[in-house]
């Protein structure tokens, strides 16, 4: 179909409703075609109405609480469709209205002229793992949010655990036990508060059991393990980092992998002028927490340790050697940064910043490997 006969189709979606405007090929300025009911007969009804002729269809919506069942629709009948990032839709600077009908025809317009930046869109595999990894990530919120609770509780009451230094453990546990007060009630507040930590817990411990076993048959298996031959990167972070992004491979650099995960600079320069701030935080922020996370172990001399070993030894040589490059890099630039002067929190930053470059490195390394294998076959 001639790109002259495509329409372009803002959609503003919500959970009731999808706003909708189109704008064709030229310059004339996009049409607002109205509200529709936000389901499948509606959305099958509005297709047969745009483009009763068979004009080339281009969709596109902006990411959110929505999800991708109306890209996954779309595209099904073939017709693109687009998913924008709504960070970074271009607005106008002064701009103080908002309504369904301004984003739609905003969208349509914006389309169009190819101002959108999409953002990557999982299959049906792809998003089923990464339900599980964020559902973990969820329930271990919860479990510390029970944690603070229960000590802030017993720390009001000057009840305070000095018998070794690691608290929930099994020794913690059995300290809780023996915790008494003189009224009843603040007793079954006590144990109120345990049981919810130990509940909590038990919820933690069953999503890491299903993430264990969801790994057998996901088809990034291959790359989790090859991941986790770097220091500091287990199963939670493998699998978190790869459900969120899919194939890395799909990124040209490792910078580009680093600036989506907001671990670079942020800038204003004007001029001779050049200043640089704090990380951008932008793209997602659950791959930028475990690596920042994952950054920590590097504050220890590099050394390939037992369990290390262990998970390196499933992987191919030129993917250990590539890890053990990492811990030697990255310890020695944690070491320097800190000699330097720079803060803990600065630090653990551009290490992950690092380590995001190294996971580039093993995933395009993995990928290659098993698409060579295919070949091969």
């Amino acid at each position: 179909m001639s790109e002259f006969n495509r329409v372009y189709v803002g959609l503003d979606v919500h959970k009731e409703t999808i706003a909708v405007a189109t704008a064709r090929s030229g310059r004339g300025d996009p049409e607002y075609h109205g509200n529709i009911v936000n389901s499948t007969a509606a959305v099958q009804k509005l297709l047969k109405q745009l483009s009763p002729d068979g004009e080339a269809l281009s969709f596109c919506y902006e990411a959110g609480p929505c999800g991708y069942g109306l890209y996954h629709d779309l595209t099904a009948q073939g017709h693109d469709c687009v998913v924008v990032a709504p960070s970074l839709i271009p607005r106008k600077v002064g701009e103080r209205m908002k309504t369904d009908r301004r984003d739609a025809l905003m969208l349509a317009r914006l389309h169009r002229s190819g101002e959108l930046t999409a953002v990557w869109v999982p299959d049906a595999e792809q998003e089923a793992i990464r339900d599980l990894t964020r559902a973990r990530e969820d329930m271990k919120a919860i479990e510390l949010t029970a944690r603070q609770r229960l000590g802030a509780f017993l720390l009001r009451h000057g009840r305070i655990y000095q018998d070794g230094k690691s608290r929930w453990t099994q020794a913690h546990f059995r300290w809780l036990e023996t915790v008494k007060f003189d009224s009843p009630v603040q007793q079954i507040v006590l144990q109120e508060y345990v049981d919810t930590v130990k509940a909590a817990q038990r919820r933690v411990a069953g999503l890491e059991t299903q993430m264990r076993e969801a790994l057998a048959g996901w088809s990034l298996r291959s790359v989790v393990e090859a991941l986790m031959a770097l220091r500091g990167v287990s199963l939670i972070t493998a699998m978190t980092t790869l459900a969120e992004l899919g194939d890395i491979t799909r990124f040209d650099s490792p910078r580009e992998l680093m600036a989506y995960l907001g671990l670079v600079p942020s800038e204003h320069s004007s001029g001779s002028s050049r200043r640089q701030g704090c990380i951008t935080r932008t793209g997602n922020g659950h791959v930028r927490r475990v690596l920042v996370e994952a950054a920590w172990n590097y504050r220890f001399v590099a050394r390939k340790t037992r369990c290390i070993e262990k998970r390196a030894e499933k992987c191919p040589a030129a993917i250990q050697a590539i890890a053990w490059q990492a811990q030697k890099r990255l310890c020695g630039r944690y070491r320097t940064l800190m000699e330097a002067g720079k803060a803990k929190q600065q630090v653990t930053t551009a290490v992950a910043r690092e380590l995001a470059g190294f996971i580039w490195a093993i995933a395009c390394e993995s990928i290659g490997k098993a698409h060579g294998s295919k070949a091969l076959a």
